[in-house]
């Protein structure tokens, strides 16, 4: 008779570890995945941070004026998700300072910018 309580106790434990197991992997999967969404966090603040500085150069901004400028392209994008709030504001400033950009081009400079971000945001981690 003892071997079945044996048996039960292992099997029990067994099922235990396995639990265990399966919410240690779980947590790990939840915690990869902060990781991945705060470093495309940073990516993206850091593309735009070089966006603005891109912009600030164009409108002949140099020194804290620029750097402010960038900061201020960087906290446009939380005003929505995706890149259209940063686009926006980019356009509306050329326009204003009477930079002669198409929407292609601001885009493209986006676009380009993002793999020199994620470069940067990753050799700094």
């Amino acid at each position: 008779m003892s071997a079945p309580i044996c048996t039960q106790k292992k099997t029990t434990f067994q099922k235990g570890h396995f639990m265990s197991t399966f919410d240690d992997r779980e947590r790990a999967e939840e915690a990869r995945y902060a990781l991945d969404q705060e470093t495309q966090f940073k990516v993206m603040a850091r593309r735009n941070k070089l966006l603005g500085i891109w912009a600030a150069d164009l409108m002949g901004l140099s020194g804290a004026d620029a750097e402010a400028y960038a900061k201020s392209v960087v906290l446009a994008d939380l005003e929505e998700a995706g890149d259209e709030d940063v686009f926006r504001k980019v356009r509306k400033d050329f326009d204003e300072a009477g930079i002669d950009r198409t929407d292609a081009r601001i885009r493209e400079q986006m676009a380009q910018l993002l793999p020199i971000a994620r470069e940067q945001i990753l050799k700094d981690k």
